[in-house]
């Protein structure tokens, strides 16, 4: 049996293997695993294969680790590191198995197995401690019946918070009707009779009697004007936003000839852009740009070169839309107040209003998702500007 075992040819092809290694590497006096293994080459392909399958998983699973904690960013680098480092080793000694079927490298392999139980133990004794905190930390399980938990609670306060700002809607139109019928007739009442007791009494009145009526009567329609703006405010916000196509020049060009035909005897200069269209509700809009080049109507109305334009133009990327006017213009301290209900600027002995314009352009910039800001120095005019589409051009121009 021995003597067939030496005559063998695959036990005499690993001695020649043998004879010439040991002629570079000097280990005559090892044995490769080979000869353990008879030389069977099932038996020997099992060992071989299996270690090098082995270890080429042990290198690529922290390669992936790596991969996870750059991206992450959660996991301390040093601790990546040191499971990395046990992960490699290991897999070295599985490569180091394959390696000395045929070649007897043990001094090699025990350096990597070696290094390979300094790195276990370093990483158990980090690990040790850690083990109470890491049991601290709730399981996928409970983390994900808190978070359900979490969204139930979300969605009974997102009702509840629904529910609330339903019913203060409809306080706000059972006060939008009261407000509109029940304040409006008593003072259609005041406005009427102090009239009527201007023209039927005026003979009995002295020059006193007469200024305390019509300062009855300026402040009574006042006070119906604001009535009107405020619930022109309310209905802004509660109105179905309809988008269309809206041609702000040809709209533009209507708003400019009204206010000239409502005060003939001025000398305005529009420059209105021509073709600027966006697309918004043309309502709204309407009421938004009317209000914009009524107010720089009325603030150029004590200068003799008025001048009012209307513009678009592109910034990052966005189209920006503007009234710019070169009347009484804003001290800049203040631009914060500009939008702001019953907000004034100057007084309503320089300039008439009731300071809802502005905050009404503001809502109908909201509504269409866009943004306005105001620039404007004293006395150099101001410029509005406004936005209808955040992120994308707001408009186009045919």
């Amino acid at each position: 049996m021995a003597a067939a075992f030496l005559r063998d040819p695959l036990y005499l092809k690993g001695g020649a293997i043998m004879d010439f290694l040991n002629s570079i590497l000097g280990i005559r006096k090892f044995m490769p695993h080979g000869y353990c293994l008879f030389w069977e080459p099932p038996l020997i392909w099992t060992h071989v294969i299996s270690d090098v399958l082995i270890g080429l998983s042990y290198y690529a699973i922290p390669v992936a680790g790596f991969y996870y904690v750059w991206k992450k960013r959660d996991i301390p680098l040093w601790t990546a590191a040191l499971y990395a480092s046990i992960f490699f080793s290991c897999g070295s000694t599985h490569f180091f198995g394959a390696y000395t079927i045929w070649v007897p490298a043990y001094w090699q392999e025990g350096i990597v197995k070696a290094f390979t139980a300094v790195v276990s133990v370093a990483a158990a004794v980090v690990l040790v401690p850690l083990l109470p905190r890491a049991l601290a930390l709730p399981s996928l399980r409970k983390a994900l019946e808190e978070i359900s938990r979490l969204n139930e609670e979300l969605e009974r306060r997102v009702a509840e918070r629904t529910a609330l700002l339903e019913a203060t809607n409809k306080e706000l139109e059972a006060f939008s009707y009261s407000v509109s019928h029940d304040l409006r007739a008593p003072l259609r009442g005041i406005d009427g009779f102090s009239q009527a007791l201007l023209e039927d009494y005026a003979d009995k009145l002295d020059a006193t009697g007469r200024d305390y009526l019509e300062r009855l009567r300026a402040g009574s329609q006042r006070m119906a004007q604001l009535i009107d703006d405020m619930l022109g405010l309310s209905r802004i916000t509660r109105s179905e936003l309809r988008r269309e196509a809206v041609d702000l020049s040809a709209m533009a060009r209507e708003i400019a000839e009204e206010l000239r035909k409502s005060q003939p005897e001025r000398c305005v200069e529009f420059i209105i852009a021509p073709d600027i269209v966006a697309d918004g509700d043309p309502k709204l809009l309407r009421l938004m740009l009317g209000n914009l080049l009524g107010n720089a109507w009325k603030f150029t109305g004590k200068h003799t070169t008025a001048r009012i334009e209307f513009g678009r133009k592109e910034q990052e990327g966005e189209a920006v839309f503007f009234v710019r006017d070169n009347g009484a213009g804003f001290d800049p301290a203040y631009s914060g107040k500009l939008f702001g209900a019953f907000q004034r600027l100057h007084s309503v002995a320089e300039f008439e209003g009731t300071g809802i314009g502005l905050a009404t352009v503001q809502r109908i910039v909201h509504r269409h998702g866009g943004r306005i800001w105001a620039e404007g120095e004293v006395e150099k005019g101001a410029t509005f500007y406004f936005t209808l589409t955040p992120g994308t051009p707001g408009g186009h121009h045919a």
